[in-house]
């Protein structure tokens, strides 16, 4: 027992619990000394030496060689792994959130101290993509990531597209299946992509992101008529997590995007998550799994423990390949100024020269139109128009949007194009 790595596990929840069953298949020099949890009365199904519902005692605990927090936010969690660190405590983290926010601190702290952070388990869950990225794939020049971060948002999505019902209805089932929390926001609003991409975007371009400016918009607005009118153009639409470089400016952004069926991101289903990747000269990659969930996210947890485990006490610097050395801040592009393809929804009334209207307003801001589909004649005499634009810039087509709204045509949807 005195040789054993000593962890100390903050959170003891679905991943926590998975991590502490994992561990049990390695008999190896590992021992979780002090388990953290908000309720110590709580009935579950692992045991650990010893349970807490003081996460300070772990990170101030001398014998503990290692902090795995798995609990997510920012208070306490912040605080804590700044302690942590202060007390040459190697770090294993996956909360996305927090890396995010104040990852760039905790990395400064952490070359200070010669600890390491790992994170594996805070991007794709149990898809193995922060460690390629730093190791195998290092001797690569990238331009492009780009994937579905999400896994209760494309579940969502896949439900819409092969039942054919309502965004509501698939949330509803979700919750019920566990798939969505109660309180849905943080998912379906695009935050959990949106810190996720932002960790992406820093390690794939070794510049630091503002999370804060990140463009960001979630997937409530969409309609089963825009899933099966995508459908009919040979595209899906998935909520995609985008980071660019365009010669120096890095575009990031999370939002719903059609996507072609040729793609194979169209393809990754339900749950499932996926990250692409595209440089050279590896030209393009992509990882799929699942992106979440007990024991796909205790994989890339435990896998980081075992990595600290491996070099613990045999080198005065462990895993240097691993570590934050850039400080540049990223020179990120505002939505407006980006471009893009455009699905646009538009309902008015069938009467003569309202395509006109349109076309007129796309020309006037320099908009190229690749398709017009119109959907036949409500009751209401009002027709459904699909229109999709060539390439054009973002101010231009909110520019025309806002002119089509003011001669009393409505915009049901703008969605990009992938």
């Amino acid at each position: 027992m005195e040789n054993k790595l000593k962890i100390g596990l903050i959170g003891l929840g679905t991943v926590g619990g998975g991590v502490v069953k994992t561990l049990r298949e390695f008999d190896g020099q590992i021992e979780i000394k002090t388990a953290a949890v908000r309720n110590l009365n709580k009935k579950r199904d692992v045991e650990v030496n010893e349970l807490t519902d003081d996460p300070f005692k772990i990170v101030n605990d001398p014998e503990i060689d290692v902090v795995v927090e798995v609990a997510g936010g920012i208070d306490p969690a912040f605080e804590l792994l700044k302690t942590a660190i202060k007390n040459k405590k190697h770090i294993v983290t996956a909360n996305k959130e927090l890396l995010a926010k104040h990852g760039a601190e905790l990395f400064d702290l952490a070359n200070e101290y010669n600890v390491a952070i790992l994170y594996e388990a805070a991007v794709a869950g149990g898809i193995p993509i922060i460690m390629p990225i730093k190791t195998t794939l290092k001797g690569n020049k990238f331009k492009k990531v780009a994937g579905i971060l999400n896994g209760t948002t494309n579940y969502i999505l896949t439900q819409m597209e092969q039942k054919g019902i309502s965004y509501q209805e698939c949330l509803k089932a979700a919750q019920e299946l566990g798939y969505a929390e109660a309180d849905p926001t943080g998912d379906v609003e695009g935050y959990d992509t949106m810190y996720k991409i932002a960790t992406l975007a820093n390690i794939t371009f070794n510049k630091r992101i503002d999370v804060n400016k990140i463009y960001r918009e979630g997937i409530t607005k969409i309609s089963a008529q825009d899933i099966k009118f995508a459908d009919e153009l040979g595209y899906k639409i998935k909520l995609i997590a985008l980071a660019q470089d365009n010669d120096g400016q890095i575009d990031v952004r999370v939002h719903p995007m059609l996507v072609s069926k040729s793609n194979v991101i169209s393809g990754i289903n339900n749950a499932l998550n996926a990250v692409m990747l595209e440089g050279f000269p590896v030209g393009q990659v992509m990882f799929t799994g699942p992106g979440a969930g007990e024991f796909p996210t205790a994989s890339s947890v435990v896998g980081d423990i075992l990595a600290i485990a491996a070099e613990y006490g045999k080198c005065e610097t462990i895993l240097p390949m691993t570590r934050c050395h850039h400080r540049e801040m990223a020179s990120q592009t505002d939505i407006l100024d980006t471009k893009n393809s455009y699905y646009i929804s538009i309902t008015a009334q069938n009467a003569l020269g309202v395509i006109g209207i349109i076309g007129t307003a796309c020309g006037k801001n320099k908009i190229n139109i690749s398709s017009v589909l119109q959907k036949g004649t409500l009751e209401d005499g009002t027709a459904h128009i699909i229109v999709i634009t060539e390439t054009c810039s973002e101010r231009d087509i909110q520019n025309a949007i806002e002119e089509l709204k003011g001669q009393g045509i409505k915009i049901n949807n703008l969605i990009r194009v992938m």
